[in-house]
């Protein structure tokens, strides 16, 4: 069964575009690794002081989201991950979820 991996940001209010734009201007690398199926860029509610988001990514497997993280891959994915540009528009660390699929209805 597939295995969907969450990270949720609150972002500043102010920042929503640039957030977007570093996203969609991103070099993902995901396409070329294996058990990789789909992603997702979700904006969600305002809250207290910021916007939801999540990244949301479907993998084959548990294990093939597992060796993504273990990937070069992954590593020139993350390269600008917590740079000035992101720690602005962030609330903190991303908070990540995991989740093994255990039905699907199609």
């Amino acid at each position: 069964m597939t295995f969907i991996a969450m990270n949720r940001f609150r972002v500043k209010p102010g920042h929503e575009a640039a957030f977007e734009r570093m996203w969609a201007e991103r070099e993902s690398h995901l396409s070329s690794v294996p058990g990789f199926r789909e992603f997702r860029l979700l904006k969600g509610p305002e809250g207290e002081g910021h916007r939801l988001y999540s990244s949301h990514v479907i993998w084959d497997s548990r294990a093939a989201f597992d060796a993504w993280t273990k990937s070069e891959a992954f590593r020139a994915a993350h390269k600008d991950a917590g740079n000035r540009s992101t720690r602005d528009a962030l609330l903190g660390p991303p908070d990540f979820e995991g989740f093994e699929t255990v039905l699907e209805e199609r």
